[in-house]
């Protein structure tokens, strides 16, 4: 069964989807250069839709955990705290962050269960690290294409589109790895 957080991350993640589907809809040829805006804040979306997958994935752990506990509270009262008080520094989820605060709050490496089809979790660290650096030089570097002066795109729409499935995948493999880690 899939969680509550994978529910919604693949609700929030159609917002990457349908940002690609605007710039179909809108590229002839050539294409207009104001439509690339749309491919890279589909990659800007992604990752957010990722984001909160992690941090909702991980409120929803620890209240299983904390539901599962025989205490008088406070201990669970003040985890769940802890845990808001770090998501609110946790930006931008590199393999970096992930990996530490899933293991401070559930006691395990996350990054392991990230295996599916041709890709191990090696593979997915680097290339989450890969797209998360992109997303930040998108996002405050703007890699908007200056008029007169041809570069390639910061992120192509096949890129794109298989950047998505990437998350996907990702949010699919962490969610297993954490619901069956939790059943132990």
């Amino acid at each position: 069964m899939a969680s509550q957080a994978l529910q919604a991350f693949d609700h929030a993640i159609q917002d990457a989807v349908d940002l690609l589907t605007h710039f179909d809809a809108l590229n002839v040829h050539p294409p207009p250069p104001e439509i690339e805006v749309l491919k890279r804040a589909s990659l800007v979306m992604a990752l957010a839709a990722l984001e909160a997958y992690f941090e909702d994935l991980l409120t929803e752990s620890i209240d299983h955990v904390c539901s599962d506990s025989k205490g008088d509270g406070r201990l669970a009262e003040f985890l769940r705290a802890s845990l808001q008080s770090d998501l609110k520094l946790f930006h931008a989820p590199s393999t970096h962050r992930v990996k530490p605060i899933f293991k401070k709050y559930l006691g395990f490496d996350v990054t392991q269960g990230w295996s599916w089809n041709h890709c191990d979790p090696k593979k997915a660290r680097a290339e989450l690290n890969r797209l998360v650096k992109k997303r930040g030089d998108i996002a405050h570097r703007s890699a908007r294409p200056v008029p007169g002066q041809p570069v390639p795109h910061a992120v192509t729409k096949d890129e794109m589109r298989r950047h998505i499935h990437f998350f996907k995948e990702l949010a699919k493999a962490t969610d297993t790895y954490v619901l069956e880690n939790l059943a132990t």
